[in-house]
Parts: structure tokens; C-alpha cells; sequence
């Protein structure tokens, strides 16, 4: 039976890693997230579900105790804030290349460098092309309320095993620390060892006598073996993107602008399009919810329908890149954004249109 619950984002999405039944989480504090790990501790989900929670030594450390839990076949997640994130990198990309299901937490800071606590957008670059080294993605998940954030724990679950892969929920800090109402599901039991060896007949979980080794690694020294394996991973990404875009539209029906925003931003834009709509001017929002895959092909029809697409982010500008992209030079795009941990008014984005395109 489901139940209601006042929660911040950072709480709701360690509830809900719990009650998926996730096996484990490796973690290290860093502000806006800490309240992941210290709501997974204070909750003992090892007495509830035989949970593991450990606080790794560093990043460094979390992330690869993320690919041994990946590697086994079992449900295993991080979290962390931006200059985490980086640090996490080169394991990120191990994961990518040893094709290894798991779900990775950022709650974005302003940087760059330690930069500040308050939040961002501007890690979109990284999270959506790839911050490691090599040609893979992962999908990105952006949640913008407290209950997506516990939605996407499930949702992030399912992808990364559909298609063994890891897939990042890109946050801010003010979601990971807003309160909201949340919807909280039952409890799952985690797997058994034999439903993860029927879920994941890849995974290191022991050698049967009817099979071959389970070997999992992302170094191959042939470099035609490489190359093929790197067709491989494209053509999975291709498929992702075929099948798994996610998006959201508010009032594009009649629009001649439109918003283009994901997260906080996207709840900035939704009181925009009111103030907008009051001053006559017919303004729409695109909220993507997957970054990756991106909605190209629903941006590239509203840009034969709209005269300007306004691209608002907590960042210098970023995903406007995607946007420009895809509306193939159609129309103009332009961008609004404030940086530095400043979330952007409603008023400063209809100015911000007004100013760009009338």
C-alpha cells in the first residue's frame, strides 16, 4: 500500500533505493548530497532488506566498489556532487566499457573547481557526453521534484539492466534539498543469487559446470576486437535513443516561443509560460527528461511550428548546444541562464525572451 511522506529530495531517493530492494550503495559526503548517505544509515536498511551501505574511503574508492557490486549482478548505486562526480570518472567510464548496470546519483553544485554549495546545471557537458575517457554514454535521467526523484530510482534500475549500462540522475541542490509530498511505494525484496544469475547469466556470480567463465573487463588489446566492441556500444546507444526519450510539453500546442528546460529551471519556466501567456505572448515549455537520449525529433517538428526557442539553464550555457543541434539551424535558439548557484526568476526569463526575440 502506498503512503505519503514530507521528504527532501536527497531522503526520497535513498527511501526509495531501499524499497526497490537495491543490494548496495557506496558513498562519500560532499555537500548538497550528504543526506543520502546519512538517511540510508540512520534507516539500517541492513535490518530491513540486508541492504549494504558503506561509506568508502574516497570517490575513488566508492566508484570502483560500485563496479565488484556491478560485476556480481547485483542492484548497486552511488551518489554524489559535482567535483565527486569528476573524481568518479574514470570508473564511470570502466563500467561503460565492461557494460555493467548501475545508478549514479548527482546532485549538481556551482563550479567550476569546489566552486559553491548552491546549485547548478553546469555539469550537463560531463554527465551527458561522456565525462571519461572513450566513446560512451550513459543515460541521464533529470528529475524536477522531489517525487521524480524517488521515481527515478526504479526507472534508473530497469534501464541500466535492459540495457547494462550505467545511468546517472542529474539533480541540483535545491531539489536534493527541497521538502515536497512524496508518494512512496512497498518494499521489494531484494533478488536471490539464483534470480540474479537468471537476470544476469554475464555476472561474475561463480562458476557453474555448464558454462563458461564469466570474464568481465573493458581492456581489449586487439584493436580490431576494440573497434568492434566500440560498433557494438554504438549501436546500443542508437537503440536508446530510438526507444527511450523522455519528455515533457506544457501549452506548445499553440506556442510561437517555447522554453526549453530541464530540472529546477523547468519549474522556473513552468510559472514563466503563465506570466508570458498573461502578457499575450504565446510561450510554451519542453522539458527534457531524458538528457540522454535527447528529444531531437520533437524539437526538430516544434522548430518548424515556433519563431525562437529560449534554452534556460543554471549554467553558462549548455545544453543549448543539443538544442541547436537539433532544430538543424531552422530557427533561432538562444540562451538565459545565471551561474554561480543564482536560480534564475520567472520574470527574468519572459525579460530575458523579450529582449532576445521581440
Amino acid at each position: 500500500m502506498k503512503e505519503l511522506r514530507l521528504m527532501k529530495g536527497n531522503e526520497a531517493i535513498a527511501e526509495a533505493a531501499i524499497r526497490a530492494g537495491v543490494d548496495g550503495y557506496f558513498g562519500y559526503p560532499i555537500t548538497p548530497q550528504s543526506e543520502v548517505l546519512e538517511y540510508l544509515m540512520l534507516q539500517k536498511p541492513e535490518e530491513r532488506t540486508g541492504m549494504v551501505v558503506l561509506q568508502a574511503e574516497s570517490e575513488v574508492a566508492a566508484i570502483n566498489m560500485v563496479y565488484g557490486g556491478a560485476g556480481a549482478g547485483k542492484m548497486i548505486m552511488t551518489s554524489s556532487s559535482s567535483p565527486g562526480i569528476s573524481l568518479k570518472q574514470e570508473g564511470i567510464t570502466y563500467i561503460a566499457g565492461a557494460e555493467l548496470p548501475c545508478l549514479i546519483l548527482n546532485v549538481v553544485r556551482g563550479g567550476p573547481g569546489l566552486g559553491t554549495i548552491q546549485p547548478a546545471q553546469s555539469d550537463y557537458f560531463q554527465s551527458v557526453k561522456g565525462g571519461g575517457h572513450g566513446d560512451y554514454r550513459m543515460i541521464v535521467l533529470a528529475p524536477f521534484s522531489v517525487q521524480e526523484m524517488y521515481d527515478f530510482v526504479e526507472t534508473g534500475f530497469d534501464l541500466a539492466f535492459k540495457y547494462r549500462t550505467p545511468v546517472m540522475v542529474l539533480s541540483d541542490g535545491a531539489i536534493g534539498q527541497m521538502m515536497e509530498k512524496v508518494e512512496v511505494g512497498e518494499q521489494k525484496q531484494r533478488l536471490s543469487n539464483e534470480q540474479v544469475k537468471e537476470r544476469c547469466p554475464w555476472a561474475t556470480t561463480g562458476k557453474d559446470a555448464n558454462r563458461e567463465r564469466n570474464i568481465i573487463t573493458s581492456l581489449d588489446l586487439d584493436p580490431q576486437q576494440q573497434e568492434d566492441f566500440n560498433h557494438h556500444l554504438q549501436a546500443k546507444y542508437k537503440e536508446i535513443e530510438e526507444k527511450e526519450v523522455r519528455f515533457e510539453e506544457i501549452q506548445t500546442e499553440d506556442a510561437e516561443y517555447i522554453f526549453v528546460a530541464y530540472g529546477t529551471s523547468s519549474r522556473i519556466c513552468q510559472k514563466s509560460v503563465q506570466l508570458a501567456r498573461a502578457k499575450g505572448l504565446k510561450v510554451g515549455l519542453l522539458r527534457p527528461i531524458t538528457l540522454f537520449p535527447f528529444p531531437s525529433k520533437r524539437l526538430l517538428e516544434l522548430s518548424k511550428q515556433v519563431k525562437g526557442i529560449l534554452s534556460v539553464e543554471m549554467s553558462a550555457g549548455q545544453m543549448i548546444e543539443d538544442i541547436k543541434l537539433a532544430v538543424e539551424c531552422n530557427i533561432p535558439v538562444e540562451h538565459f541562464g545565471r551561474m554561480g548557484g543564482i536560480i534564475p526568476s520567472p520574470e527574468e526569463v519572459v525579460e530575458a525572451l523579450e529582449q532576445k526575440f521581440l
